[in-house]
This record gives structure tokens, sequence and C-alpha cells, in this order.
């Protein structure tokens, strides 16, 4: 019998080498899905665009917002141009379709949403997104799922016990000045004190009153420190008083933007509440009173079938609600520019489902109102938010 105890072994053939155009296409598609990746699960840019967190975080920030603190969340909308939001880069035409729909979930993270967080959240008021690609809002939380809330003269109260006010949080305040100076002019640029409407930055006189007054949004201690120019005749604070309802706030607002403002609590800007935040598994019975409260979350956040509201009813296929047992957690979130932020204040709770992540790190700062030689804004450069 014979046996083959060795046989040469046929040559192989040479792998043909990548083409320059496929060799690009793999890089980028490598890149694309990589950086997507590290997007969804890890950390996200971000910009600063409006001064509703002024002075701690300023408009030109740009951030690093950490996905990992409470857990990225799962697509909701799978039909999208990877790294975009909600337009192509550049165009106002839509970068998803919202064919398919998708239940969310949320990966666990290495900490709960606390008090004093700086988060990012996709709105919830808008409707003509899906919800994971609602317009991303940047506010501080101050109360979370099960708290009790109030404002009593623009001081927050959480479970009855005052909180601890950011210290570089702003609130506005008319500056009366015998006539406009240079000084004054100044002081404003060394002190931080910005209207971003305006040209240039710099705060211009107020045309509503006979004299020259300023209403603008500083520090308690920029307050105080023009509080002591011989240039400034007086500086009061824009306070709301207690028991003078504003229409615009929630629930007087009670389906932002959709509804029409009504006086159903005499609450405003700067003492408003007491109001519970609501929480996962906890039930309430539904009043005429607590109704506008409710109802967007019924209707709206928590995927219910068949609901109406009418006559201060809400109706599940035409059957009135008595009682309702919430599905998720809320938050309620206020801009540290407490008096120039659209906030939880006039809109409401924000869904555990909406939130994006915590705000973690400047990155980078850039002052849209300096000239070229001094747009950077070094100082704030790799500083971690509070």
């Amino acid at each position: 019998m014979a046996v083959t105890f060795w046989k040469k072994k046929p040559a192989e053939q040479p792998t043909k080498p990548k083409g320059f155009w496929r060799e690009w296409g793999d890089a980028i598609l490598f890149a694309v899905v990589a950086a997507t990746l590290i997007r969804w699960a890890t950390f996200e840019a971000y910009t600063i665009p409006t001064p509703s967190m002024e002075h701690s975080l300023l408009v030109g920030d740009y951030l690093f917002v950490s996905k990992l603190h409470y857990g990225p969340r799962t697509p909701q909308t799978p039909l999208q141009v990877p790294l975009t939001h909600q337009t192509l880069w550049g165009t106002a035409i839509k970068s998803y379709s919202d064919l398919i729909q998708l239940p969310s979930y949320r990966l666990p993270g290495f900490s709960e949403i606390k008090r004093g967080d700086v988060v990012v959240f996709n709105v919830p008021f808008e409707d003509q997104h899906p919800a994971d690609l609602r317009t991303n809002y940047i506010k501080r939380c101050v109360a979370v799922a099960g708290d009790v809330l109030e404002i009593k003269q623009q001081e927050v109260f959480v479970n009855g016990k005052q909180q601890v006010t950011p210290p570089q949080s702003q609130r506005r305040y008319f500056v009366d000045v015998p006539q406009p100076n240079d000084d004054l002019k100044n002081a404003f640029q060394q002190q931080g004190v910005v209207d971003y409407y305006a040209q240039g930055g710099t705060p211009q006189p107020n045309p509503a009153f006979n004299t020259p007054v300023y209403m603008v949004d500083m520090t308690a201690t920029t307050a105080a420190f023009f509080k002591k120019q011989p240039y400034v005749r007086s500086i009061v604070n824009d306070a709301t008083e207690p028991g003078k309802a504003e229409a615009d706030v929630f629930p007087n607002n009670p389906d932002y933007p959709h509804s029409t403002p009504a006086p159903l609590v005499n609450w405003n800007r700067d003492n408003y509440g007491p109001l519970q935040v609501p929480k996962a598994g906890q039930t309430v019975q539904l009043t005429a009173q607590n109704v506008p409260i409710y109802q967007k979350i019924i209707q709206r956040y928590e995927h219910n079938e068949g609901i109406t509201v009418a006559n201060g009813q809400i109706l599940q296929n035409g059957t009135p609600l008595t009682s309702y047992t919430f599905k998720q957690d809320y938050y309620f979130m206020m801009g540290d520019n407490r008096h120039d932020s659209l906030d939880s204040r006039y809109w409401g709770f924000v869904p555990a489902d909406h939130i994006v992540g915590k705000a973690v790190l400047i990155w980078m700062s850039v002052d849209p109102n300096a000239g070229l030689g001094g747009k950077i804004r070094w100082s704030r450069l790799f500083n971690t938010i509070d």
C-alpha cells in the first residue's frame, strides 16, 4: 500500500491589494461607525447657544456630555443619517424617517440624576420630531421624582428645605443712572454683564423708561458691586410679588405651546408651587384642579392610547379617568439665569426617557462678541461643570 508522507503545498495566489477608493471607503466607514457608537454610548459634544444658564455656563461654551452617568438610551428612531440630529448638515432637510419608531430603553449608568446636576435633555413640549430627536436643552435639575418643589421670593425649596443657589446664577436687575457713561460701559465689560441681543453684547438703556435705565441679568455679587458705584443712581431686583398670577407659567399654560394661558393658580416665576414631581409607580386621584398638571403626562409622554381632554376631564376611549399611575420618573429643570430661561416653570416636567446625559466638562469656550484676538476664553478651557 502506497502512503504519501509529504506533498508539496501548492503555491498560494497573491492577495489582490485594495484599490485607493476602497481603502478610503473602508476607513471612512470605520470612522463613522466608531464615532456613532462613541456618540451614542459614551460622550457627545454640545454647545451653549443661549444665555439661560449664565453665568454658570456661557454662550459659546463647548461641552462634553456624558451618556455613561445615567446610561445611554437605545435609539427610538433607527432610520437616521449617522452623526446628525434633526437635519442634514447646513440644510433644512430632515435627516431621519419616522416610519419606524421603537420602544426606548435605558442601559445601566453609574449614577442617578441628582438635584443640582446640569442635565442635557430633549425638550418634551416639541411634537414635530420624535422624542429622541427633539431639540436639546440644558438646565439644572432642581427637583427629582417624588420631591415637592416650591419657589419663595426667588429661592428654591425642596421638601421644605431651602436649596443652595448656584453661586454664578443670575437674576434681572434695573440699573438706573443719571446718564450713560464710559465708566458704566467699561464696568459692564469687566464684570461680564452681557446683552447677547444687543450689537457687540453691550447693554443699552431700555426705551420703556423715561430716564436711562438698563435692564440686565447679573449675579448677586455683581449687583452688590454696582450698588457701590458713584455713577449708579439705584439698582433694583426685578422681583415678582407673591400671589401675583402669571398666565404663562405651568400649569396656567398646561399644554405649552398649544394651550391658551389662563390664571388657574396664583403662581409666578419667582413664587411657585408647592408642586410634587411625579414618580414611577405613584398613583394620583384626578380632579378638575390637578388635570392641568397631569394632562400632558397622560396624553403625550406615557404613550397611552385613546386619551382626550375635555371639560376639565381626562378620558380614555371616552371614559373619564378618576386615577392614574405614572409609568416613569419625572424631573423639574431650571436655568441658572433665572429671569431669562424657558424651563419647567413654563412647560412642566421632563420625562425620564427624554434625558440625554450629564454635562461634565467645558473643552472650549468662544466669546461671540470679542474681537479676533480675544475670542477664546482661555480660563474656561477644560473646566469641570458643577
